[in-house]
């Protein structure tokens, strides 16, 4: 079977990120995130994980999340998202923006063929991620979504065009079947507030470690809250060259952590899915 290397050589799977969306109801207070974080390290302990809890563990990163589709959403139901995040110091938007361009699919070969490198000059990060997620409707399981990500850091960022304008940037968006006129607006109008801290790092062995955070995101014109996220992120080389306990041990805690904890757990959607299901019922549910 062929693999992502010999389909794209140049974006191999270099991140695992477990991903579990917490309930938005159990995030009333800022010491809530203490408290996750105090059942997280109880859960890692019975796991064998080790844990450590960073210096400003609990500061608070503000920052603007906007989605970007067709007002049919062409670009999400063909696997793509589209994002632009601000970054928030001392109550003032940075100069710099990070667009972020994802394709996303539950299948590796597919999500690596598609080059999702832009036509633009400067530098672009490239990210090709397996995003480790629990069952839609069961606690305790883990499904597979692989993300092939373009991320750019730009002080100009337009992006109400046309699909055309967007795809002259990023070739892979040109062959959605739409006219190429369509046009580029805010999903569901809505702005997310994100709120994110950086608790700690967590060791499975064997050279494989994983950063955490924990986030809630908010509706900005409402105040609402939307859906928190725990999540943690592991970096190599390659992904058959990790050690084979160190990814069980991480899959048990990932596991563990919805089972310990159901009270916090948050099932049957992601993040994005939720933006784009705001006051709609005709979006899309394939995530």
């Amino acid at each position: 079977m062929n693999t992502s290397d010999d389909i794209y050589p140049h974006d191999h799977i270099h991140y695992r990120e477990y991903k579990i969306l917490l309930r938005p109801e159990c995030f009333t207070a800022p010491e809530r995130f203490h408290d996750y974080w105090h059942t997280i390290r109880h859960i890692a302990k019975e796991c064998d994980v080790d844990v450590t809890t960073n210096e400003h563990a609990f500061h608070q990163k503000i920052r603007e999340v906007l989605f970007y589709d067709t007002p049919e959403f062409d670009l999400y139901r063909n696997a793509f998202i589209l994002r632009k995040r601000t970054f928030y110091k001392d109550g003032w938007p940075e100069r710099d923006h990070e667009l972020t361009v994802k394709f996303r699919h539950p299948d590796m070969e597919s999500a690596a063929a598609v080059d999702i490198h832009p036509r633009l000059e400067g530098k672009a990060e490239i990210k090709f991620k397996e995003e480790l997620l629990p069952l839609k409707n069961e606690l305790g399981g883990m499904r597979s979504l692989y993300s092939h990500n373009c991320v750019l850091t730009t002080p100009n960022i337009v992006l109400n065009q046309g699909l055309e304008d967007v795809s002259k940037v990023f070739p892979a968006m040109a062959k959605i079947d739409v006219s190429p006129k369509t046009k580029i607006d805010l999903v569901n109008n809505v702005a997310v507030e994100e709120v994110q801290v950086d608790p700690g790092h967590f060791d499975f062995g064997h050279g494989l470690e994983a950063k955490a955070t924990i986030a809630i995101w908010r509706n900005r014109a409402s105040e609402t809250s939307l859906v928190g996220e725990f999540a943690f992120q592991a970096k190599f080389h390659r992904l058959d060259e990790l050690h084979g306990k160190a990814r069980e041990r991480s899959e048990k805690f990932f596991r563990a952590v919805q089972t310990h904890a159901p009270e916090w757990v948050q099932l049957a959607t992601t993040k994005t899915a939720m933006v784009y299901g705001i006051g709609r019922t005709d979006a899309p549910t394939h995530e």
